[in-house]
């Protein structure tokens, strides 16, 4: 049977010399992933060159629960991000976030839309991008249920990384992050895509954020692997 939905592109894997496998977060299957011909010498049906990370396609599938790799019958861009290097980079480690975290294979549509929101934002902003991935990681983790609870912040206090929570006490696992750190942390949860551009960071700060962000994840999250692009995160806006 077919069916007509959106998806968002979270990450290609060459299958073998035929087939290239593309998963994709569906507006009404989650996370799915479709098998794709490679073809030579002919036009394709499907393009591959729509299948650029977080670029978005309206498509005709052929979806059946009981397989594992769903196949596309017609594709077409619905909104993909214009080229630019700074982007293309937080494309890429977004992408690769995403791919990790979300594995709901269910129709989840306040996240589709969220995802549908930023991409198109991130395509936009001139100003406060430096800041972009920061604020769709925090804004992220509301969707995942994850957030971290802000209105426990007062001056002095403490972030406990595990139970998401500020504290005045050292907790004793150990999991917090100092002070300084923790100031910085509760700035973030204040930012949003309209105001990012207002908020600065220091490189040292910058740099200790994702790090402290990724960390998070990895302790709410189960199996959150290492962030490969993470590396050049850390040093796009050096």
């Amino acid at each position: 049977m077919l069916h007509k939905t959106k998806g968002i592109v979270l990450h290609t894997l060459p299958y073998n010399d035929k087939y290239t496998i593309i998963t994709m977060y569906t507006y009404d299957f989650g996370r799915t992933s479709y098998i794709l011909p490679n073809t030579h010498g002919r036009k394709p049906k499907v393009s591959r060159a729509l299948m650029q990370p977080l670029s978005i396609i309206e498509m005709e599938v052929e979806h059946l629960n009981s397989r594992d790799l769903q196949r596309i019958k017609e594709a077409k861009s619905v909104y993909h991000l214009q080229y630019n290097p700074i982007k293309s980079a937080i494309t890429l480690f977004l992408s690769e976030v995403l791919y990790r975290v979300i594995q709901e294979k269910e129709a989840n549509h306040p996240l589709f839309d969220y995802l549908f929101h930023s991409i198109k934002w991130l395509d936009i902003a001139s100003d406060g991008i430096a800041n972009f991935h920061l604020t769709f990681l925090f804004q992220l983790s509301t969707h995942l249920g994850i957030q971290p609870n802000g209105e426990s912040y007062k001056n002095g206090y403490i972030f406990d990384l595990s139970n998401s929570v500020f504290t005045n006490t050292v907790p004793e696992h150990g999991n917090y992050l100092n002070k300084e750190d923790s100031i910085v942390f509760y700035r973030l949860l204040r930012m949003n895509y309209e105001n990012m551009v207002l908020y600065t960071f220091t490189r040292q700060e910058r740099t200790g954020i994702i790090r402290h962000i990724i960390e998070y994840y990895r302790r709410h999250l189960s199996d959150f692997p290492e962030v490969k692009s993470l590396s050049i995160m850390q040093s796009l806006f050096d």
